[in-house]
């Protein structure tokens, strides 16, 4: 008997913790989140709106690298790392690239959850961790081919990480995930006693 392992899903994770000057670049980072979500009266509003928990400045503000520089670091790093993504999936881009699209703040405060969802319009997303408290949500991915399982009997709690219907990914600050833009996740509620923070992105090809 032969088993073939077909379409699979990959998730990229790397870390930028052996970058010079990490400790000061991450303090940079979670000092400009900080500060953006007590002046960000717009964010703050569609969270409110919205029902998000916490802060977001994903519908306020689309230039994050321009109004910071350090996010500007960050996004010369997130370039590096989505190229190597790009690279491992075989992708073959022709004359266009991956290009950052957007970028966004995430602060989830303790209880808040971020519902299941897809990034449309996008072909690689992901989050750059950079505070993660004891107790802070994993992410948790989705096997894509679950809403066409219909009767299948349910996967044993022993089985591999490749056979599970969900997955959940525990981050560390300086942690990088990417993933293929269509791969279902959402975030579980925090059960840490302080915010969350992150900054998540997308990629479109141009």
């Amino acid at each position: 008997m032969t088993l073939r392992t077909l379409f699979a899903t990959s998730v990229y994770e790397a870390t930028l913790t052996t970058d010079r000057y990490f400790e000061n670049f991450n303090s940079e980072i979670f000092e400009a989140c900080d500060m953006l979500a007590a002046e960000d009266a717009a964010g703050r509003a569609w969270c409110r709106e919205h029902g998000y928990g916490g802060y977001t400045s994903y519908a306020s503000l689309d230039d994050l690298p321009q109004r910071a520089s350090v996010f500007g670091e960050l996004k010369t790093r997130l370039d590096r790392h989505a190229r190597a993504f790009a690279e491992a999936l075989d992708f073959d881009l022709g004359r266009g690239r991956l290009k950052l699209d957007s970028l966004w703040v995430n602060v989830l405060k303790p209880g808040a959850a971020h519902t299941s969802h897809i990034h449309p319009h996008s072909v690689i997303s992901g989050t750059y961790y950079v505070e993660t408290p004891p107790g802070a949500s994993a992410l948790k991915i989705e096997d894509p081919r679950l809403a066409m399982m219909m009767a299948a009997p349910p996967i044993r709690p022993d089985a591999p990480e490749t056979r599970q219907p969900f997955v959940y990914l525990q981050p560390a600050p300086g942690t990088i995930y990417m993933w293929e833009s269509w791969l279902r996740h959402e975030v579980p509620a925090n059960r840490a006693k302080t915010p969350r923070v992150s900054v998540s992105f997308n990629y479109g090809w141009r």
